[in-house]
């Protein structure tokens, strides 16, 4: 068992500093408000997704469970990586302790590894309800749902953790203590390192595989049924509305396995610090935006129950005025 301790290798530093973004004053603030705008319309937009599935009952069904739980995650998942990295746009350098580094990579792991396996859970739902309808209710249960997050859960801590502590067992030294990103991720954080890395390179490229991989191949499966199944519906509108949703699905799954894949799969020497971290903004902010969008805000029940609540909220407003009016 590997035994994380921080700090403790004398070889190593106290701290890290990210590498700035940018040096220009007006570029900071232009980076700024952007990011800060698209981490608020994640926030926002994942929050609205979670009310609506657990204050109406007609969205109480093992599909809507695990789009709230995807939405959860992606609150979660966005809100490690950005509010450091929107404090570290203005001013000088600002020290990392190692353990925080740490932390933020293990979380960051886990929570995104959990991220891709969801995905793949939700094909193995949207496989069941298309080509098994009649049997839907007996095989998705509630049960199930718990079962499958929680083990998507389990197994990325269990991939996450070990891959965490061996990272930062190694030991770090000389000047080079700037990570070249704008979050403490294995790749950038390997770099620093003054040892020999080729076991812990290997490793990455395991747990990547079991994480990204796999389960896009189970995904590609999936639809692949689905696809066959579409087909064989008669109403042309119907096979049309169907690959829309589908081809949508998989431009969100496209873009989350495809960039990851290009940062933890690739090898070594044909990686570019400054791509990564652009490949890296994509799955920080495009996909977690996306996600409420094409899951669940195209989706007529969720978006029947959010135009509800908007309107009993403002005819509630009306009538407290009215009522304060009249006092």
């Amino acid at each position: 068992m590997l035994a994380w301790r921080p700090g403790l290798n004398q070889s190593g530093p106290t701290e890290f500093v990210f590498r700035v973004l940018t040096a220009a004053p007006e570029l900071q603030v232009l980076l700024f408000l952007l990011f800060l705008l698209l981490y608020l319309l994640i926030l926002c937009g994942n929050a609205a997704i979670i009310w609506a599935v657990s204050t109406h009952s007609a969205l109480h069904s093992p599909m809507y469970f695990l789009l709230g739980s995807l939405s959860s995650l992606e609150i979660c998942y966005t809100s490690v990586v950005v509010p450091p990295m929107l404090s570290n746009i203005f001013g000088a350098q600002k020290p990392v302790p190692v353990a925080g580094c740490g932390a933020q990579m293990f979380f960051f792991l886990t929570l995104g590894s959990t991220d891709c396996f969801l995905l793949a859970v939700m094909a193995y739902d949207r496989y069941v309800a298309i080509c098994h309808p009649l049997h839907y209710v007996l095989i998705v249960t509630r049960k199930l749902c718990v079962q499958m997050v929680v083990g998507s859960v389990g197994l990325a801590v269990s991939l996450c953790l070990p891959l965490t502590a061996l990272v930062f067992s190694l030991p770090f030294c000389g000047r080079r203590r700037e990570i070249n990103h704008f979050l403490c991720d294995v790749p950038p954080v390997l770099r620093l390192a003054c040892a020999d890395t080729r076991v812990h390179q290997a490793v990455l490229y395991v747990v990547g595989i079991l994480v990204l991989t796999v389960p896009f191949l189970l995904i590609c499966v999936s639809y692949g049924f689905i696809a066959v199944a579409i087909l064989r519906i008669r109403s042309a509108e119907g096979r049309r509305r169907a690959f829309s949703t589908c081809s949508s699905h998989l431009t969100v799954v496209l873009l989350q396995y495809g960039c990851c894949s290009l940062v933890y799969l690739r090898p070594r020497s044909s990686t570019s610090e400054d791509q990564d971290r652009h490949l890296a903004l994509v799955y920080t902010f495009v996909t977690p935006l996306l996600n409420p969008l094409i899951y669940t805000l195209r989706n007529k029940e969720v978006k029947g129950a959010l135009r509800g609540a908007i309107s009993i909220g403002g005819l509630e407003a009306r009538c407290r005025f009215c009522y304060v009016s009249q006092q």
